[in-house]
């Protein structure tokens, strides 16, 4: 039985962008379908089901952070990868994009192979999630539910806190390796499944630091991920 292929939506205003991507992503063997708004993106989504969605973040009337927002509000699309297109390289832009719901993101102008590879990788990535097993895991006392993607203290059901699929697959993967000092690039490999010298060390930075903003409302005196400097990231088992 031939492998079912996977269908990508592509949204930007920009017809250029549009084509480039739908010709090199057929090229690809993906199935591609194309909006030129959020608006539009927004109509398409609602009967159909695509297995990764790339927004350019400048639209008018709904931006990309929008309609990232709107699609994760939707359960049939809470886990399906959400990869941003921007001009905008600020950290406070690319960490809002990250917090409503985003995977990861490209700078334009890209290399297309770049953003080819990232593609590929989100998608193993998320084929990889639907095989989970081990629901929970504890370190210290925080406690990672992956079925719910919530983070709590031990014996503290009051306090919750929300993850986003990509802040808990980061976090579920310090856990596993809590023993461990990771670096970026390693990260981005383990957790995004990219290839070697492929990613920005700065998407790392940016979930991390949405995460610790996260984990604080548990216990701000507590600090449950530690830069190990020159080094990169180790959860702290004694959180």
């Amino acid at each position: 039985m031939a492998e079912q292929q996977m269908h990508i939506l592509v949204v930007d205003d920009d017809s250029e962008v549009l084509g480039t991507l739908k010709r090199a992503l057929t090229k690809q063997d993906f199935i591609v379908t194309t909006a030129e708004s959020g608006v539009e993106a927004l109509g398409i989504l609602l009967p159909n089901q695509f297995d990764l969605i790339i927004l350019d973040v400048n639209m008018p009337v709904l931006s990309g952070f929008e309609v990232c927002e709107r699609i994760r509000s939707d359960p049939a699309y809470n886990n399906v990868p959400v990869l941003f297109l921007t001009a905008r390289s600020q950290t406070d832009d690319i960490v809002h994009g990250l917090d409503v719901g985003g995977d990861d993101y490209v700078v334009k102008p890209f290399e297309l192979n770049e953003l080819l590879a990232r593609v590929r990788a989100l998608l193993r990535r998320s084929e990889r999630d639907a095989m989970r097993f081990n629901p929970r895991i504890q370190i210290g006392s925080l406690l990672l539910d992956s079925d719910t993607c919530t983070a709590q203290l031990e014996n503290n059901s009051d306090a919750v806190v929300q993850l986003t699929l990509t802040e808990h697959r980061l976090l579920r993967y310090l856990m596993e390796h809590h023993n461990q000092a990771l670096s970026p690039e390693h990260l981005l490999e383990a957790v995004w499944g990219y290839p070697t010298n492929t990613g920005d060390a700065d998407l790392v930075r940016a979930h991390i630091r949405n995460l610790r903003a996260k984990l604080s409302k548990l216990d701000s005196e507590k600090q449950f991920v530690k830069t190990i400097h020159g080094v990169g990231y180790m959860i702290n088992a004694n959180s």
